[in-house]
């Protein structure tokens, strides 16, 4: 079993920045992060490998950068030029499993949750 705890969400006003942590207790190979905004569905923002391999959702790519710590076992995720439509309960996800390609974005792909931290953009 793997325990994350995220850390980092705030409000803040558009245009500026926020730095999300995850930390993993346990075995995590990839890790990603989630947001839910009320009302929608939860959608894949970033992920990232032990291999630094990344990837990214179209609508953050440019303004959010990814990172995983291997030796912390910490994820983060770096969100700058912010957006009120980035207000969402951001979750940090992980699965210990390596993809072929990249890491993947597919939401039912990871079976590691935490309990989420809230970004609220004005």
């Amino acid at each position: 079993h793997v325990q994350l705890v995220e850390s980092g969400g705030d409000s803040v006003q558009a245009g500026g920045s926020l730095r999300l942590s995850c930390v993993a207790f346990g075995d995590t190979y990839t890790m990603a992060w989630f947001r839910q905004a009320p009302g929608k569905e939860r959608e894949g923002v970033a992920s990232a490998d032990s291999e630094r391999r990344t990837s990214y959702a179209d609508s953050v790519k440019g303004r959010f950068t990814i990172s995983k710590d291997n030796a912390k076992n910490t994820l983060y995720l770096q969100m700058n030029t912010l957006k009120p439509e980035d207000t969402a309960m951001y979750y940090c996800a992980a699965v210990n499993r390596r993809y072929t390609r990249y890491p993947t974005l597919t939401r039912g792909e990871y079976n590691y949750w935490g309990r989420g931290t809230q970004v609220t953009v004005s």
